[in-house]
């Protein structure tokens, strides 16, 4: 006989999975638009009673109308799943796949779930598992706990730029339980448990933040020595905030640039320079050498948790803009016909090849 868990479907013995990496384990039918691939398994704790937070954006929010398990996150459906089939397939897989990330919950039980749904995938096979946790239900030993069960990185949501936005849209603004103090410490307590560069923080433009203020807290992030993995905002139907567009898509590619020169140590905070209304005006680089690093395309590819390799595996294929030419994170190295799309997005362009115009002498 099921247990009551089993039948209302909830963790540990079941999970909430992307489509994506539904797609990639087989559970459902898709092709990824010009053949990108997921090389995560994203992983979502799941109960009857939902998240307990109320952040205005999100749609797992506690305030958005619907059934949790019937929630939309990031953009898509995440359906559900029995971790031992996940298993399955997941082994069936391994060399296809190169990470694993469990998403916590707001709920206090997700804390011993996520210790044992991680001691299950890290006994299963050797593929590195990381942790999106919930700083506002956990304590700093379970941090250590979570390094025993065998993750090996973090991940810290703070998502807003500043106390004041953050208070807004994920505590007393809209009543909800999290405090922007316990989430940056949690994350100072992760980096040192963890190591520096195994634990970061997600950070999404477009929430009414000025660039110079999320650039700020970039270079925290780092000098704290974690890195930094960057979102679009993409409303979510029916949440607080389902009729807020998403930034301007100038605004996402100069953070998107900032981010990668910050969190590679090429330029700092302290070297960018701003207008009157906090836009960035200049990345503290030559042209020819910014030029170069906008050329590569590796600014704009998803910043994520990498996998034994050292590459991005946490590549989140088209999960704060839908597939298109103007999407936002490229889950591949964007082509030639990418880059000149970005550069005139950036107000950058130039005629022809710019590597070749850079290599004339010619101002581009």
């Amino acid at each position: 006989m099921n247990t009551v868990k089993e039948k209302n479907k909830e963790s540990p013995q079941y999970l909430r999975m992307s489509l994506a990496a539904a797609m990639t384990l087989g559970f459902k039918k898709g092709l990824f638009y010009r053949g990108a691939r997921l090389y995560c398994i994203n992983l979502l704790l799941t109960y009857e009673d939902g998240c307990i937070a109320k952040c205005a954006y999100c749609g797992l929010s506690s305030k958005r109308p619907g059934t949790y398990n019937t929630k939309s996150f990031i953009r898509v459906t995440w359906p559900t799943y029995r971790l031992d089939e996940i298993i399955r397939r997941i082994r069936e897989r391994q060399e296809k796949i190169k990470r694993i990330c469990i998403s916590m919950v707001t709920r206090k039980r997700a804390v011993a779930h996520t210790i044992e749904v991680c001691k299950a995938l890290r006994s299963s096979f050797d593929i590195p598992v990381s942790l999106l946790i919930s700083p506002t239900v956990l304590k700093r030993d379970n941090l250590i706990e979570f390094k025993n069960a065998g993750a090996d990185k973090i991940g810290v949501a703070i998502d807003l730029a500043t106390e004041r936005l953050f208070d807004k849209y994920r505590g007393k603004g809209v009543g909800g339980p999290h405090r922007w103090d316990r989430y940056w410490k949690c994350l100072g307590d992760s980096i040192e448990i963890f190591g520096s560069g195994n634990a970061g923080s997600h950070f999404m433009v477009g929430m009414g933040e000025t660039e110079q203020e999320m650039v700020a807290a970039i270079q925290k992030v780092k000098d704290m020595g974690g890195t930094t993995h960057l979102f679009s905002f993409f409303p979510e139907a029916d949440s607080a905030m389902g009729d807020v567009p998403s930034p301007p898509i100038d605004q996402y590619r100069r953070i998107q640039l900032a981010r990668y020169l910050i969190d590679n140590d090429i330029a700092t905070f302290s070297k960018f320079s701003f207008n009157g209304s906090g836009q960035i005006s200049d990345f503290g680089l030559r042209r020819a050498d910014l030029d170069e690093i906008i050329d590569s395309g590796e600014p704009f590819r998803t910043s994520g948790c990498t996998g034994y390799d050292g590459e991005v595996a946490c590549n989140r294929p088209y999960a704060n803009s839908r597939p298109g030419p103007d999407i936002r994170n490229f889950p591949f190295p964007p082509a030639n016909e990418d880059i000149q799309r970005i550069r005139r997005q950036m107000g950058l362009a130039c005629e022809g090849e710019c590597v070749q115009a850079r290599n004339l002498g010619r101002l581009i």
